[in-house]
């Protein structure tokens, strides 16, 4: 695959750019990346959340799973504090959610990302980390398309603090203004120096207890006991591709892969992705990216915030995750230090001895829905990496399907002989965001403003 990177705002991507063009290996340019994102897609993402990397080695062979995902804090006794309920109409669905500091889980990015790059990357600590301060110090611009996401997760965001950094006058920032997070410069400058422990046993997570407080678990223990987890992949058939991920009792793509067939009829391809597809709706929200380097080494990553919390570090800019808000993310009783359940899905895509595609997708539910038909779009209707992220997406919940508009009449009345068919007037956030690398180059998903460049420039 061609040395690429793809993510969702034109921030992460030019980070991950330069980081490739400075001679560093695809986990420099990820956790680069990473770090950029928590500057410049915070509506979707931060220091204060998890998420989860994988990982092909070049040299190796082998494809790798980074989980640093949010864990179940209540080491220290659990305290049987209230929620805040707010609803979210997300994607034309009222959904019941929670935030505050009850919400809040364990943190696993900061350690996330210093694992990435000490598992695979080649350049100095410093070099990784000094584009996102650079970018946190003065702030970046709000993308018309996290605009359009803000003002949906408004109820969440615009609590406490995050009223001051994500709206004027009562009013949620338009696209184009300036989204500044006071202090998140001085944290990554903390990551920078000491490393991801500020953010375990250090003053960072010492304001993370104190910020949640009494009304949640969180606690010194949790965070102590905090660690990376990497674990071998599962693997799925889709066509002539075998595709990798993590596996969890909620992130069901590869499940999913295993019992969907491509066959060649639209209408009937399109039945088969409805019926095994259909989920309820989820208001959680992620971003995703992906890198390939010169060498051919890839990575996607997926990280998330939920839809926040809340809860800010006043000292370090900083907007806490509120993942025990999401209750879809809570069908079991989990102990303390376990991880969250999660939908997440970075994966790498093999043909017969390399990569075909590294990809990940932001949006809940529909990172399952979105991935697989951008991977059907490419293994079965063999369109570039970027004609299969702007193809129009359907997306099943109980009783109808919502479609993008594009869906071919013979799709569209197939689908209507057993559900309620709600057109959407235009490719809409709510059906996901794909970021994506294949034979073809990258591809960044217009419905999260994503953007995508070759190295020596931008391609979208």
């Amino acid at each position: 695959m061609p040395a690429c990177v793809a993510a969702g705002n034109p921030v992460t991507t030019e980070v991950g750019q330069t980081l490739l063009e400075q001679g560093g290996s695809a986990g420099d340019a990820a956790a680069a990346m990473v770090l950029a994102s928590c500057v410049a897609e915070t509506i979707f993402t931060g220091l204060g959340g998890g998420g989860f990397a994988t990982y092909f080695d070049a040299a190796t062979s082998t494809v790798s799973c980074l989980d640093f995902f949010v864990a179940v804090p209540g080491l220290a006794g659990h305290r049987s504090a209230e929620v805040q309920h707010i609803p979210i109409d997300f994607g034309g669905e009222v959904v019941p959610y929670a935030v505050g500091p009850a919400t809040v889980g364990v943190p696993g990015l900061p350690a996330g990302v210093e694992a990435l790059h000490q598992r695979w990357g080649r350049l100095p600590w410093p070099a990784v980390v000094a584009p996102s301060i650079r970018h946190a110090e003065r702030g970046v611009t709000l993308a018309p398309m996290h605009a359009k996401v803000l003002s949906t997760v408004a109820p969440a965001m615009l609590i406490g603090p995050g009223t001051l950094v994500y709206s004027r006058d009562g009013v949620t920032l338009p696209g184009g203004s300036r989204v500044h997070h006071p202090g998140l410069d001085h944290a990554l400058r903390l990551l920078r120096d000491q490393g991801a422990q500020v953010f375990y046993r250090g003053p960072v997570a010492e304001q993370m207890v104190s910020a949640v407080g009494q009304h949640g678990d969180l606690s010194a223990p949790d965070l102590a006991a905090y660690e990376v987890r990497e674990t071998i992949p599962r693997r799925a058939r889709l066509g002539d591709v075998d595709v990798l991920a993590r596996g969890d009792d909620l992130d069901d793509l590869l499940s999913t892969l295993d019992r969907f067939a491509l066959c060649s009829d639209e209408a009937e391809l399109a039945r088969r992705l409805v019926s095994v597809l259909r989920a309820e709706p989820r208001a959680g929200d992620t971003t995703s990216l992906a890198v390939c380097d010169p060498e051919g080494n890839a990575c996607a990553v997926t990280t998330s915030l939920g839809l926040s919390s809340g809860v800010w570090l006043p000292d370090y800019g900083i907007h806490l995750n509120s993942m025990l808000g999401e209750g879809e993310l809570l069908r079991h009783p989990l102990p303390p230090g376990e991880r969250m359940s999660s939908m997440m899905s970075p994966l790498v895509g093999l043909g017969a001895d390399s990569p075909v595609l590294v990809a990940g997708a932001a949006g809940g539910s529909r990172i399952r829905s979105s991935l697989i038909q951008v991977l059907v779009n490419i293994v079965q209707h063999q369109m570039t990496v970027q004609e299969a992220i702007d193809a129009p997406r359907l997306n099943p919940v109980p009783g109808r399907v919502h479609v993008e508009p594009g869906m071919s009449d013979r799709v569209l009345a197939a689908l209507r002989e057993s559900d309620e068919v709600v057109t959407w007037p235009a490719l809409d956030s709510y059906f996901g965001g794909v970021a994506a690398i294949g034979l073809t180059g990258p591809g960044g998903d217009p419905r999260r403003g994503g953007d995508a460049r070759r190295l020596g420039g931008p391609v979208s």
